[in-house]
């Protein structure tokens, strides 16, 4: 009964909307079941008067009131009550025909309403049967004079008698113009009379002549005719029509006239050809989409709910080695190495609707395996039944290779960056170590009682140390920011402290050539800000450095002034200018690239790396801002750049006084405990300290620190950070823990290590240090670092104004005898550790061999012996690969070295 074309069925939801439009209701009704499904109401095509008056009838009939529409057509039925009626339909052409509707309610096992069926007959016949019944007498003259039918009679030879209101509507005529006049084939497409004529011709096998014979020939041998042809109007225009054709005969048989009668064929046309695009718009759309399917770079699969293949693409095809043919039909999981692991994955989208990027391997009936990726969904038809899997497949062999190998670069990088770290740790260790025994030597013996040329050998020893030790900070530097190790502070800062002490840092070899040093800062810029002023005044020594270096005659100048091209307000500009040997134009882009000055000549006049303006522009960029250079031969050059600060709102602090302004305060006596295991270490720092009131105690692992600590009172602690038994750390950290214990306040504890790299001051500082210092250290830095940081505040001299920071370098002193005196104990120490190491090695202790290693390293410059310091780092080494042969070699030369240098006199 769905798919009788000679009933129309038409199922709806409980709310009316159609969801169920069968061929019959199609063909009645001239509307394809995609246009109403899901769209509209049976209500939408009826008669909307017989609906308003069914309303009221059933509500008049029922005692309720029924609502005009889709109620008025089910009412009945939705209450149990059978209901089989008369209306009205309305095709899509707008045209109207009288059906029979029987409704009945569809209902679930609940018996709760789900939705309604409307079956319905066209009633047409029916009804122009009882029309004929009660009205036989009056039917012909109301044929001849509807205007819904073309009623056209003739005489036998064909000329209009008869031409009735629906033909003079249709085709424009009036029933005057063409009675007697003309004949139906001077209103027909005479190229249709030719075929047709051809064909009737051929079909009765007679001579027919095109013309008014063609329309009628049939009819006039008694066989019933009717046919489609084209009318054309008196306007010229032409519209389609079905004429059925009746000889007219007399009594005794003869034809005595034809009657045409015609009914206006365009809707049906129009529906007719509404469904063949319909259809091929279907057809069409179906081979798009199987051609999508099929050009698809993925292989496309369709399964059942039980996992069942419905239908694959060609890509399917290849990836398995099988042929459509033999996929449909077959299991899903069958196709893969693991089947379980895809049965798992057609029931995890079933549970839950979806799936991307699931992993399966496919193998193909020649043994090929293929790593595929799956994405995949449930499908369902019109009434959102479950039909089943659809999935789609990509071969990720090619993308599993790419990661495989970015994998392998990453790992590569890595390695290569964990390595360039590791060297760059190692070398600021081995280098710094023995720098601070060198350096430390050498500030000592400045300051020793020397003959000029004594003086000025120890100058140049001096100048040389800070210039290697400036490059290894410089070459640290320009690793960490390349790396991104550097991480830039956010504290507050008075932006004129850091100025005067820059010049003050510069100063003096601007004096020595005779150069004009200035700094002005502008009106309305911020004195207190927030950032980073340790990489600012780095910057500004750099470019200060710069420019005292290349120039001969007349100033540097340092300006500070608001940054009125800047985005952020509290921006600043920095200018540094002077009026030295200046820069060629061509070569201004290049002077911010390592390892490069302007010219080499320069390299060669002036020395440096070629690092500092790199470093500069990398810190600056670093901070947010932006640097740049003008220059002008012969005259000078400008180095400019523009940095954001945030205004530090919390500062309330005096404005240091000018280094040279102001008495002296004296140091006050403190009491310092140093954790230092190496006693060559330990005699520099006391060489250091000992014109000063500090009370200086000493332990040579962390673990007595910490006893020392707690049994006494320090008002200072100095902490190496690599030590035997417990390193610095570890005792910080048990430090901090016993005072905050015992209610102390934090004591100072000022952090020593070789280490430079990032994450070792944040590493001190986390544990609980107070500062961090790295070797080598050079006696003011060390007793400055005491001067801030210590937790007694110095008594101010008399007369001092407690409102002024005052910063000046310590006294001048001279030290004893102490370094030359150890040298004997010293070595005797030396060879006490080649016995122990001896021992050790005996015993397969390549730990005891380290720590003695590292120690011997760590003194042997200080006290004028490199070799040792050399002996020292590659025993450390050794021992540490656990090379024993190598371990005891370098001891024997270790010892042979000591043996030399007991049998050489010590030199005055």
């Amino acid at each position: 009964m769905f798919n009788s074309a000679n009933f129309s069925s038409i199922a709806t939801d409980a709310k009316g909307v159609i969801q169920i439009f069968n061929v019959g209701a199609e063909r009645m009704l001239g509307y394809t079941a995609a246009e109403v499904m899901n769209t509209i109401t049976p209500a939408d095509i009826s008669d909307p008067q017989e609906l308003i008056a069914r309303a009221r009838a059933l509500s008049a009939e029922l005692a309720t009131d029924i609502t005009p529409g889709f109620e008025a057509l089910v009412f009945k039925a939705s209450r149990g009550i059978e209901d089989i009626y008369e209306l009205t339909y309305i095709r899509k052409d707008g045209t109207r025909f009288p059906a029979v509707v029987s409704v009945t309610a569809l209902r679930d096992a609940a018996g709760a309403i789900i939705g309604y069926l409307l079956i319905g007959t066209d009633n047409t016949a029916r009804k122009e049967a009882e029309e004929a019944l009660l009205k036989a007498g009056a039917l012909q003259s109301a044929i001849f004079n509807s205007a819904n039918f073309s009623s056209i009679a003739t005489d036998a030879k064909g000329v209009i008698q008869i031409f009735n209101v629906g033909a003079e509507r249709m085709l424009g005529y009036t029933a005057a113009e063409v009675m007697n006049t003309i004949t139906p084939a001077d209103i027909s497409d005479p190229q249709e009379l030719v075929a047709r004529a051809r064909a009737l011709s051929a079909e009765l096998a007679t001579s027919i002549e095109p013309g008014f014979e063609a329309l009628v020939f049939k009819a006039s041998r008694g066989i019933e005719d009717i046919y489609e042809l084209t009318y054309i109007r008196k306007d010229g225009t032409r519209f389609p029509a079905v004429v059925s054709v009746t000889a007219l005969r007399d009594a005794a048989g003869a034809i005595i006239g034809y009657l045409l009668i015609g009914t206006d064929n365009t809707a049906r046309k129009l529906v007719e050809e509404q469904q063949k695009r319909s259809d091929q718009r279907l057809r069409d759309q179906q081979f798009y989409t199987r051609s999508l399917i099929e050009s698809n770079i993925d292989a496309l699969i369709t399964t059942d709910p039980a996992g069942i293949i419905t239908d694959v693409n060609k890509q399917t095809e290849a990836l398995t080695g099988s042929t459509r043919d033999e996929l449909i039909g077959a299991p899903f999981k069958d196709c893969f190495t693991d089947p379980e692991r895809a049965e798992a994955g057609i029931k995890r989208v079933l549970a839950e609707k979806s799936l991307t990027d699931y992993e399966l391997t496919v193998r193909s009936r020649d043994g090929k395996q293929t790593v595929v990726s799956y994405n995949a969904t449930t499908f369902y038809d019109r009434g959102r039944t479950l039909q089943g899997v659809f999935a789609a497949a990509r071969d990720v062999t090619e993308r599993k290779r790419v990661e495989a190998e970015l994998q392998q670069a990453k790992a590569h990088a890595e390695s290569a960056s964990a390595t360039k770290s590791d060297f760059l740790a190692s070398m600021s260790h081995e280098i710094r170590t023995p720098m601070n025994a060198v350096m430390g030597i050498a500030d000592l013996l400045a300051k020793t009682t020397l003959t000029p040329e004594q003086d000025k050998y120890v100058q140049i020893f001096r100048r040389s140390g800070d210039n290697l030790l400036n490059l290894i900070n410089d070459i640290l530097d320009l690793s960490k920011v390349e790396a991104s190790q550097l991480d830039l502070e956010q504290t507050g800062f008075s932006l004129s402290d850091h100025l005067e002490k820059a010049i003050e840092m510069v100063s003096a070899k601007a004096q020595e050539k005779g150069l004009t040093l200035t700094c002005a800062i502008a009106p309305g810029v911020s004195n207190d800000l927030v950032g980073d002023p340790t990489r600012l005044r780095q910057v500004l020594l750099n470019l200060l450095g710069n420019a005292i270096k290349f120039t001969e005659a007349g100033e540097v100048a340092l300006k500070v002034e608001r940054d009125l091209d800047g985005r952020v307000p509290t921006a600043l500009r920095f200018s540094v200018s002077d009026t030295g040997i200046g820069i060629a134009d061509d070569k201004l882009g290049r002077v911010f690239e390592r390892f490069t000055q302007a010219d080499s000549s320069t390299t060669r006049r002036f020395g440096g790396s070629g690092l500092g303006l790199t470093i500069s522009k990398r810190l600056v960029e670093l901070m947010g801002g932006r640097i740049g250079v003008t220059s002008v031969v012969g005259q000078g050059s400008v180095f400019e750049f523009s940095v954001p600060f945030e205004v530090w709102a919390a500062a309330n602090r005096p404005v240091s006084a000018p280094v040279g302004h102001g008495p002296e305060a004296p140091l006050p006596p403190l009491r310092i405990l140093m954790a230092e295991d190496s006693a060559d270490n330990c005699t520099i720092a006391l060489a250091y300290l000992e014109d000063t009131p500090y009370l200086i105690d000493v332990a040579e692992t962390g673990l007595i620190a910490c006893e020392m600590f707690k049994a006494g009172h320090y008002d200072l602690l100095l902490m190496d950070r690599q030590m035997p038994v417990m390193d610095g750390l570890t005792a910080t950290r048990a430090i901090r823990a016993w005072e905050k214990a015992h209610d102390r306040q934090p004591t100072p504890i000022i952090a020593l290590t070789a280490s430079a790299l990032k994450g070792d001051r944040e590493t001190c500082l986390a544990a609980g240090c107070t500062a961090y210092l790295t070797k080598p250290i050079k006696q003011d830095v060390l007793l400055q670092a005491i001067k801030d940081y210590s937790a007694v505040s110095p008594p101010l001299p008399q007369g001092a104004d407690p409102s002024t920071d005052v910063v000046e370098a310590p006294k001048p002193w001279r030290p004893s005898a102490r370094l030359a005196a150890r040298v004997p104990a010293y070595l005797e120490s030396c060879r006490e550790h080649v016995v122990a190491m001896g021992d050790a090695l005996n015993r397969d202790d390549f730990e005891a061999v380290i720590l003695l290693g590292h120690n011997m390293r760590g003194s042997g410059g200080a006290f004028g012996f490199l070799a040792i310091t050399d002996f020292g780092a590659s025993l450390e080494q050794a021992a540490e690969d656990a090379d024993l042969a190598a371990s005891r070699r370098l001891v024997g030369e270790l010892s042979r070295y000591l043996d030399i240098q007991r049998a050489t006199p010590p030199v005055a």
